[in-house]
């Protein structure tokens, strides 16, 4: 072969060597590419897709959520996440899914919850996968979440809301602010989520949202247990005080007026209370004053954070600056543009019966550690928004709503109870059924905040729900 023969053939194997190497560069490139693309694109959909192992796994060794005496409300079967309880407590035991994520106590206690892997290699986890004895000793469950619930107390009160188009209610525990029992209607399924989960997500009804929590409503008279309570903690009127109601009252622009126009006339405190005069109460906050006023709400906390794991809406409270008489006069009976939650309700009334001071709401008691560990949740306060003297006095008045007043429909034979209804005026129709209570009133054991929406009076629809709950709550039923 001469030397122009050689030099082509060498030119050819240089040229075929050039196109190799511009080959695997463009094939090295395009692997990058797609690497680049499934660890920050398609990365989050893969390591959620319910086909993947590793979520076999985790749905496997995932803790369970108990109730109060170990019935199971959230727990493991079979790879698949089941829930014993159903609809009752679904917004706030929550859901747990591969493919839609994590809500309620399943989202706020995830990491304690979630299994914790050894080894983090792939095919490591695929060798666990496949052999279920190597898994049991190379994979830690997740830890047992033990809430305040209640079981029983759970379905009744969510049977008596189901009756409604939209309601919710809590039950606290009087002494230590537990959640004894919390739900909200319409309410779903968790066990087909994944069949319904798309429908949910559009429902106008909203069954996804927790209104015992998040459902944010005028508290309409029940707000006169904090006029009250401000009024006589502030010396600003006693219970021998007296008003003259005429069935209405003008304020600036404002004409405020009571239920069907009922004219009370001359009553003191506790019948005003107990009857509930608009008018009256509209008198009263205009005496007690927007500084005087405001300090108390603030010192109920509303428009604060209640301390709970799970998402509370904040009360809508309407800026301070911009309250005047008329504004006040309608703050005095929970109007104007005063939002709260039934929870915020809740937590009122547990602050009279609890003397004064104000418990801080809880949902878990303790989380059970895999290894035998226990981190026990401590009971704690909010604050005292009153004196042990003046909630002594509110409790008095909320008895004589139940004995004698607007509250007659929550009576409990042979128990004492305490409550107050509230018919809220609300702008997309009918008024809010409000109806917030506790019992024994000699020794407070149990509190509950109910509202259905658009229910109309609270003494005749809000007001037997917490009555049946009550008495369940203390055996009489």
């Amino acid at each position: 072969m001469g030397t122009a023969e050689r030099a082509s053939v060498n030119e050819q194997i240089d040229g075929t060597i050039g196109k190799l190497q511009l080959t695997f560069a463009v094939l090295f490139a395009l692997l990058v590419a797609a690497q680049v693309r499934v660890q920050l694109f398609e990365a989050p959909a893969l390591a959620t897709n319910p086909h993947n192992p590793r979520q076999s796994l985790l749905a496997a060794y995932r803790g369970s959520i108990l109730a109060s005496d170990g019935t199971p409300l959230a727990t493991t079967k079979g790879g698949v996440r089941a829930y014993p309880l159903g609809a009752a407590p679904a917004q706030v035991v929550g859901y747990a899914s591969a493919r839609y994520g994590t809500s309620g106590l399943e989202d706020a206690y995830d990491g304690a919850l979630s299994a914790t892997y050894v080894s983090t290699d792939p095919v490591e986890q695929f060798r666990l996968f496949v052999n279920p004895t190597q898994r049991k000793q190379a994979h830690a469950r997740g830890a047992t979440v033990v809430t305040t619930i209640e079981p029983d107390l759970e379905r009744l009160l969510f049977r008596r809301l189901n009756r409604y188009e939209a309601a919710a209610g809590v039950v606290l525990d009087a002494k230590t602010g537990a959640i004894l029992a919390i739900a909200s209607v319409p309410s779903y399924d968790p066990n087909k989520l994944d069949a319904i989960f798309p429908d949910l997500r559009v429902d106008p009804s909203s069954p996804l949202l927790d209104r015992a929590l998040q459902g944010l409503y005028p508290p309409g008279s029940t707000m006169k247990i904090v006029t009250a309570a401000a009024a006589i903690d502030s010396n600003t009127v006693t219970l021998d005080s007296t008003f003259y109601d005429p069935g209405y009252l003008q304020v600036g622009n404002f004409r405020i007026h009571n239920d069907e126009d009922e004219v009370t006339g001359t009553a003191d405190l506790t019948t005003a209370f107990a009857l509930s005069s608009n008018v009256d109460f509209s008198r009263i906050a205009l005496k007690t004053g927007v500084s005087t006023f405001y300090a108390y709400l603030r010192a109920f906390g509303f428009g604060g954070d209640l301390g709970l794991a799970l998402p509370v809406s904040l009360d809508h409270v309407p800026p301070e600056s911009k309250i005047f008489s008329g504004e006040l006069a309608q703050l005095g009976f929970g109007q104007d543009d005063l939002q709260v939650t039934p929870l915020r309700m809740a937590v009122v009334a547990a602050a009279v019966a609890g003397g004064g001071v104000e418990p801080r709401p809880f949902l878990v008691r303790e989380i059970r550690l895999p290894g035998g560990g226990v981190t026990e949740m401590r009971a704690g306060t909010l604050g005292r928004p009153v004196s042990a003297e003046s909630a002594a006095e509110v409790t008095k008045m909320m008895v004589a709503v139940v004995k004698r007043g607007t509250g007659m429909s929550a009576a409990i034979p042979g128990v004492t109870v305490a409550g107050k209804t509230g018919t809220a005026t609300n702008t997309q129709g009918a008024p809010h059924s409000w109806f917030v209570a506790f019992a024994p009133a000699e020794d407070p054991r149990y509190v509950a905040a109910v509202v259905v929406e658009h229910g109309g009076y609270g003494a005749a629809v809000a007001a037997p729900v917490v009555r049946d709950v009550l008495a369940a709550a203390l055996g009489r039923k």
